[in-house]
């Protein structure tokens, strides 16, 4: 469904509801998976889907329904489901009015026609060549690659009119070799990017390199971790810098704006503008993004708001909304690290004795206040010694503040573009001078 299509959808249900106001939000989705295991593709998905949306507001009070029919007797339902939910819920005098009018443009690469084109042919190739480097590694691979397609449109009916169409593209791959694993990924708008031979070279080649892996004392490392393992801990902060987060005193920000709380070499944006990850150019309130830096040389010098926040707080809004209501409040969706200026051969020559760390997972809060996390190393972690990245390291489990590590940090040169289940982020390696392992593994 274009976004000529989407439009007219929503038109048809602002003109059939009678709510004191309305918001109509369709999403138009094409995903699609291949999965691959042992060097065989073992599952397809092609999921084709229309979502839409209603809010509705009667008298102060706020109801919404959802439905991914589209036909006349479906949307009526959700109009009247939207109104009569309403009629339930306690009436919100802080509730601010829907988004008017808004002139927004998306970034120039966010869509990319040979994505939306490509098949379940071209993922199979860009699997085969994967296939092709585990067996000249001696490896055996899993792991997937998917494209997507989506359009969103957001219509109220105090004038708001935002539309986006998006394509992305990923592959992500693991190689065992034995005792050993490695791992690589790679994600973009156009799936033409896509080298399968690249990716598959470089996750054979980890786990090779760190075949039978030594273990080594848990305790405080110096320890340089490459974009998808550094993403996987950034992830973590984009909720405190959000305003209702800082606000209730949920956040590391809490009564610390305009105070240096990282090193002096970090910064911080949220911007959906990014060539490495261009964005919706609005948010889902339909209200238009801004691009705001949240840490400027380690010092806090803003947050993210939504059009309710804004509304409370007496500040510009800058166009973070989640789908409202919601009890997340705004959110920061393109979280970016500005990179600094040592490539990550450099972080590595400069270091005595370290552990280079290519991904971390189950990654958890122990700490919500203090930014501490927990997790593992995964995938290929190398012990580094005089400067030189030598053998492989058995995994580590990890307790650390990320704040505390980001006050003694030194950022790579060449940023990239991470992500997982929940979140994508754009980062540079870098190298923590301070972090703290509790425990090692077998494995």
């Amino acid at each position: 469904m274009d976004a000529e299509a989407r439009r007219a959808l929503a038109a048809r249900i602002l003109e059939r509801s009678h709510a004191d106001a309305t918001e109509v939000t369709v999403v138009a989705n094409h995903r699609a998976l291949t999965r691959f295991t042992h060097e065989l593709i073992h599952q397809n998905v092609d999921i084709d889907d229309v979502n839409v949306r209603v809010r509705a507001v009667v008298d102060g009070r706020t109801g919404v329904a959802e439905t991914n029919r589209t036909d006349d007797d479906a949307l009526a339902e959700a109009i009247a489901r939207a109104a009569e939910i309403a009629s339930f819920v306690p009436r919100d005098d802080e509730s601010p009015p829907l988004a008017g009018p808004v002139d927004v443009r998306a970034p120039q690469a966010a869509y990319v026609a040979g994505t939306a084109a490509a098949g379940a042919e071209r993922r199979a190739q860009i699997a085969a060549r994967i296939f092709a480097q585990a067996e000249q590694h001696a490896c055996w691979s899993s792991g997937y690659v998917t494209t997507a397609t989506s359009g969103v449109t957001i219509a109220t009916s105090t004038g708001a009119h935002a539309s986006f169409d998006g394509t992305d593209a990923a592959v992500n791959v693991k190689m065992t070799a034995g005792d050993s694993t490695g791992f690589a990924e790679r994600y973009d708008s156009d799936a033409a990017v896509l080298d399968g031979d690249a990716l598959g070279a470089r996750a054979a080649g980890k786990a090779r390199a760190s075949e039978h892996p030594v273990a080594v004392e848990p305790g405080e490392w110096t320890v340089i971790l490459e974009p998808a393992a550094f993403g996987e801990l950034l992830h973590f902060l984009g909720s405190h810098f959000s305003a209702q987060s800082v606000d209730e005193g949920s956040s590391f920000l809490s009564d610390r704006l305009g105070e240096l709380v990282m090193g002096d070499n970090v910064t911080i944006r949220d911007d959906y503008t990014h060539p490495l990850h261009p964005g919706m150019p609005f948010d889902w309130e339909g209200s238009a993004k801004t691009t705001p830096t949240l840490i400027d040389a380690g010092v806090a010098r803003s947050v993210v708001l939504d059009r309710r926040w804004s509304h409370k707080l007496g500040q510009p809004n800058t166009g973070h909304g989640l789908p409202s209501p919601n009890s997340f409040g705004p959110y920061p969706l393109n979280l970016v690290v500005e990179p600094g200026s040592l490539p990550l051969e450099e972080l590595i020559a400069s270091t005595k004795r370290g552990l280079l760390i290519t991904r971390l997972w189950y990654t958890r809060i122990v700490d919500q206040r203090k930014t501490i996390l927990t997790g593992m190393t995964r995938d290929g972690t190398f012990l580094i010694e005089n400067g030189a990245v030598g053998r492989g390291v058995r995994n580590l489990r990890f307790n650390q503040s990320l704040v505390d590590a980001l006050a003694t940090c030194v950022l790579g040169d060449t940023q990239a573009r991470t992500g997982g289940y929940s979140y994508a982020c754009v980062v540079p390696p870098v190298k923590f001078e301070r972090f703290t392992f509790a425990s090692t593994t077998d494995y």
